[in-house]
């Protein structure tokens, strides 16, 4: 089945042939027809498997047919995203794919000062993506109004919930008319997120996509045995090894992702970090020089694993393996997607073997094991760049440092 065969507006069809979008991934076969004829949707896809376009193709087209006949203004569809990266994301889905069409699409989030964001809504608009904090604030003090919401989103619903956002989506659900479309969109599902799924849904269609490997399979991702204190050398091999590749690198924390920065200035490689501490205008303009590959090398946390569609992302290093076995499915996801072919390598230390046989026990299958001698292993550290004779307590100080300035930041926005 192609686009063209779907009755959705003709401007849609002409945007999504414009975008090389020419027939429809399994979750959007299955979900598009169910949300025209106005269903509540459940559905449960990996990432990369295009569930944005799922919900955001039939919403458009359902919302500019409605626009040509006279009806009432006000916000008709929220969608609902974990993360202010997603959320920008996911507008700019929308605007492409609706472009030429009578729908308005904005976007809400933290981080930044509402007045902008409240002038932009007085304006009018159809659809509003935001992230839950932001949208009860702006809610509670009257400058949304969701009376006439006819579809409300929950995307990325599992994230939502490991954010602790279930008391924001309760009450805003007060906020939004009983009688409305639901879609429920979730990369895995457990049984708090099925709780919170069917208390908004009526009567959904369940719509489940789960091959039996969770890790798309045009990635080809493994497992490299390396000592905690020896990953700076491994990663700088990678990157040296790689010199025209996109890399984004996965750590642990936001110290962490401070240290390896530091590291790799050490032996002149250039690289940007994103994290929780970082202030939103910055995020967006790393995300923005990654995303145009200006930085060639991004070191992130698990904020920017989730659903970030980040082009031609070549090769992802989880330098730290996450504590969540979920999330190395979601870090190694950022590469390879849709057609491409990507690559992913882990660092694993000796006290990170316990992380590594839960992420193997959720992928059921082992992960391939890169064979490192003894005489390689030595080679890729005596061959660093980085002074042999390197100072530990300079390194000790330097997260010191970094801790301390986390701490003051923290006291400065309370």
């Amino acid at each position: 089945m192609k686009f063209d065969d779907y009755s959705i507006a003709p401007e849609i069809k002409q945007n999504l042939e414009t975008l090389g979008f020419r027939r429809p991934t399994d979750i959007q076969f299955r979900s598009i027809p169910p949300i025209l004829k106005g269903e509540d949707v459940l559905a449960i896809a990996q990432t990369g498997t295009g569930k944005t376009a799922a919900f955001a193709i039939p919403v458009i087209s359902m919302l500019h047919d409605r626009k040509s006949s006279s009806r009432t203004e006000g916000i008709k569809c929220v969608v609902m995203e974990p993360t202010r990266e997603l959320a920008i994301q996911i507008t700019g889905v929308f605007e492409q794919i609706g472009k030429h069409t009578r729908v308005k699409t904005f976007c809400v989030f933290g981080g930044v000062e509402q007045g902008p964001q409240i002038a932009r809504l007085e304006k009018g608009i159809d659809i509003l993506v935001a992230t839950p904090g932001r949208l009860f604030d702006l809610v509670s003090q009257g400058y949304i109004r969701l009376q006439r919401t006819e579809i409300l989103i929950l995307d990325e619903a599992d994230h939502m919930l490991d954010l602790g956002f279930i008391r924001d989506i309760q009450d805003l659900i007060k906020f939004l008319p009983r009688k409305r479309q639901t879609l429920f969109f979730s990369a895995t599902i457990n049984e708090t997120i099925k709780k919170l799924a069917y208390s908004l849904v009526h009567n959904p269609i369940r719509i489940q996509i789960s091959p039996k490997d969770p890790v798309a399979k045009n990635i080809t991702h493994s497992v490299a045995f390396v000592e905690m204190d020896d990953k700076r050398f491994f990663l700088e091999r990678v990157i040296n090894e790689n010199p025209d590749s996109k890399i984004l690198i996965f750590v642990r924390t936001k110290v962490r992702a401070e240290r390896v920065y530091k590291a790799l200035e050490r032996v002149g490689i250039k690289s940007m970090t994103i994290h929780g501490d970082k202030e939103q205008h910055d995020r967006l303009q790393v995300m923005q020089q990654f995303r145009s590959g200006e930085t060639k090398i991004l070191i992130a946390t698990d904020v920017s694993a989730r659903g970030i569609d980040i082009p031609n992302v070549d090769y992802v290093v989880n330098y730290d393996l996450p504590e969540q076995p979920e999330n190395y499915v979601h870090r190694v996801g950022r590469t390879g997607r849709g057609t491409q072919k990507g690559l992913a390598v882990s660092f694993c230390s000796t006290e990170e073997k316990p992380l590594l046989a839960e992420i193997e026990q959720y992928l059921t299958k082992p992960i391939h094991v890169v064979d490192i001698s003894k005489k390689e292993y030595a080679a890729t550290i005596d061959f660093s760049n980085e002074t042999v004779n390197y100072d530990l307590d300079a390194l000790m100080r330097e997260a010191e440092q970094a801790e301390l300035e986390r701490k003051n930041r923290k006291k400065k926005k309370k």
